[in-house]
């Protein structure tokens, strides 16, 4: 069985073959639907809000290493003013795997603290996460 050329296809068409022709691109491309099954880009925001408030410590722990890992420059993180994870907030951020993510924090007042991250320690973002963008 031989190749079929451009010219042999021109031929079986009655008409100019024209391999490169992007109304051929788009006709295929919307039949297979595939602006559907590429997922566009996550746009990552630069600052986000995450609020605490009712979470536990592991739903804290994963919401923030979830921000962390995102590629957000700054964050807004609400601990509340009591309780046990304002304090393990700040435990997290000296002695934890979150450590190398935080460039800085900062309390704002007693119940919330602002952060910056550490850029290109991870540029993928995984996860669903209850933050907010600013």
């Amino acid at each position: 069985m031989r190749k079929l050329t451009d010219q042999d296809i021109a031929e079986m068409i009655g008409a100019e073959f024209a391999p490169n022709n992007d109304d051929i691109r788009k006709r295929v491309r919307g039949e297979l639907h595939l602006s559907q099954r590429i997922p566009h880009p996550v746009r990552v925001p630069s600052h986000a809000i995450l609020d605490l408030h009712m979470h536990t410590i592991e739903q804290a722990w994963t919401e923030i290493m979830d921000l962390a890992k995102s590629g957000t420059k700054t964050a807004t993180i609400i601990t509340g003013a009591s309780g046990i994870l304002k304090i393990k907030f700040q435990e997290w951020v000296r002695d934890s795997i979150l450590a190398p993510y935080i460039v800085s924090y900062n309390p704002i007042n007693n119940g919330s603290f602002a952060v910056k991250f550490r850029k290109n320690i991870s540029n993928t973002y995984q996860g669903n996460t209850g933050f907010r963008a600013q």
